[in-house]
Order: C-alpha cells, then structure tokens, then sequence
C-alpha cells in the first residue's frame, strides 16, 4: 500500500508540476509583453500574397517579435495564418501575442494619407495617389479606365481629371484598385452638393465645364484673390461667344510645359485647346483645379471685363478692361515697363 500511495503522490507531483508549467507558459503566451518589448510603437507591413512564413522572417527581422515560437504557437492556435490581410499595422510598444494578433486579424489597419496637388495630366495620378499604398499605377491606370469606359456621368479621357480633388485623403493600404478609384469618385459627388450645382446651372455650365473653366482660372494668376475676377471675365467671353484667348491653353495645346512666353506661332496650333482657334471652353481641364478655384468660379464676380493684362509694376497681379481701347493702353504700359525692365538688366551686366 505505501509503495502505491508513493507512486501516486509521484504522479500528483508530476502531473502539478506539468500542469502549472502549461499554465505558465500559457499565461507567458497570451499575457507577457512579447511585441517590440521596451522599443518605440512601428508600423507593420503586410504585402499581398504575403505567406505566414514570410510574415514570422519579417517581424524577426525586423525585431518586432521577441519569442516567435510563442507568436507562431498562438497565431496557428488561433487560424491566423489561414486568414492573412494584407495592410500597414500599428504595433505597440509591450505588445502581447494575443494583442498583436488580434490587431492582425481583426483588420485593424492603418490608414494612409495620400495627398495630391499641382497635377497637370491625368497620367500623372496613378504614380502620386499609389505612392504609399499597396496599389500599383499600372493597377490604378487600368481601373481609372475601366470607369472611364463604363461611366454615365461624361467622365471621358478628356476631363476625368476632374474627378479628383485636390486634398488629403485617408485610404487604407490594401484598398483594391477599384475601390480606390470609386472613393475619389464619392468625394467628387459629395463635393458637388446641392447648393453648387444649382450655382452652377445658374451660370449655364456642367459640374464638368466648371471644372475645366476653373483649371484655366487657376493657369492665369498666381493670386487667389483675382479669381473670381478672371472668372467673371471668361464667363462673360463665354455669354458673348468670343474666343477665351487663354494663353494657358496654349501651353497645353503644344504641350510644351517649359513654354515662358506665349508666341503668335503657338496661336496657330490646331488643337481644341487652342482658345485663340476655337470659341468656347477646350474638352477638358488643362491641370487639375484646387477646391478654392473651383468655388470662385461659382461665385464669379459680376463685372463687364472681357479683357486682362499683367500689371505694369509685376505685382502678378492684372488690370482688367471693358473695352479694347482700354486694354490696349493697359497692354501698352506693361510693354513699355517690360522694355525698359529688361533695359535696366542688360546695363547691370554690363
């Protein structure tokens, strides 16, 4: 009897001590800081396709996980690595396993600003709005054309800059192509409230057309209070059919962007851009317009201008005429003070 009582005391012992060992262990699995243990808070990346092999080299690389067999015990127990998202995830400092996998898992991204402004051609999109998401150009390309093509709203290759306003903008970095395009196209219907397409049929123009008024605005004058002058101007052009005579369109027509001075021979470029050929607004926005621009040619100030030229003094700023005698001497003034600025610089090389 002594020698079985012993034999099970024995295996008391034993089976306590495994027991609290796994306990233990258990706890040091779920509960111990184990994720960038005593380091600053980083950000995760995970890359479409990405295996759960390739996940554990990376975080031990990286030196986010301190015991990647307790990491990779968990996240199996837990069918992590049958449910892999890709993204960029915020890591903590003193993370535990069941924290970190849990941020993992449950989608728990971090979102991306993605930022665009100054962008002239619409092949200019795809390489600025990707740039910190898992989206490539060449992807973003081929949705922006596929909406292109199935659109009922006008979007064509011509305008469909338009749909894109310049900001900031929060996008997660595993977002599908489609979906990408499909959020920039929700902004531009939100940003077109009620309140600005009534403004604009008031004026007689498309959401479409404003833009690409507004794109022209924005060429003419560095200075963001002339704009809703300029656009009063050009609106007033447009009532009467007379031909814009935008210089900046010029530009685009040759498409020659280092152009500093328009020339009589830039004039006679056949393009529907070429506003000093063709009445009416050119078939798509020559850059991409800010918010701003877009409102002062909505809020357009009324005036009987129907001409402009820089100011003598290279303020930036213009002066503005109702008739052609009027603007004549205008322009007369600013080639005098041109002539004799550039006579004042040839001295002082001398």
């Amino acid at each position: 009897m002594a020698e079985v009582s012993k034999t099970k005391l024995a295996f008391f012992l034993v089976a306590s001590t495994l027991l609290i060992t796994f306990v233990f262990y258990g706890y040091q699995i779920l509960y111990t800081p184990n994720i960038l243990v005593d380091r600053d808070n980083r950000t995760f990346i995970i890359h479409k396709d990405d295996s759960f092999r390739k996940i554990q080299e990376e975080l031990g690389k990286g030196g986010f996980v301190n015991d990647m067999v307790s990491f990779s015990f968990l996240a199996r127990l837990k069918n992590y690595d049958k449910r892999i998202q890709p993204g960029r995830f915020a890591l903590r400092r003193n993370m535990t396993n069941l924290e970190a996998i849990g941020v993992l898992s449950a989608g728990m991204r971090q979102a991306e600003n993605v930022t665009f402004t100054n962008v002239r051609l619409a092949e200019e999109l795809g390489e600025k709005i990707t740039k910190n998401i898992g989206v490539t150009p060449t992807e973003f390309d081929e949705a922006l054309n596929d909406f292109v093509d199935t659109n009922t709203e006008g979007f064509n290759q011509e305008n469909i800059i338009s749909m894109f306003l310049p900001n900031t903008y929060e996008v997660y970095y595993n977002v599908l192509p489609n979906e990408l395009i499909e959020r920039f196209h929700n902004e531009y219907k939100k940003f077109w409230n009620e309140g600005r397409i009534a403004k604009a049929k008031a004026i007689g123009l498309t959401q479409l057309e404003v833009s690409t008024l507004a794109s022209i605005v924005q060429a003419e004058s560095v200075k963001e209070d002339e704009a809703e002058i300029i656009a009063g101007l050009y609106i007033n052009r447009l009532k009467k059919n007379i031909p814009l005579q935008a210089d900046p369109t010029l530009v685009f027509a040759a498409k020659d962007f280092t152009l500093k001075r328009v020339l009589n021979k830039h004039k006679e470029i056949d393009s529907p851009y070429n506003t000093y050929k063709y009445a009416g607004l050119p078939p798509g926005p020559i850059n991409m317009p800010q918010i701003a621009t877009i409102d002062a040619v909505l809020n357009y100030q009324n005036h009987n201008y129907i001409y402009m030229c820089a100011r003598e003094d290279f303020s930036g700023y213009h002066n503005f005429a109702s008739t052609l005698s009027e603007h004549n001497r205008n322009a007369s003034n600013y080639q005098k003070a041109l002539t004799n600025e550039m006579r004042i610089a040839a001295q002082k090389k001398k």
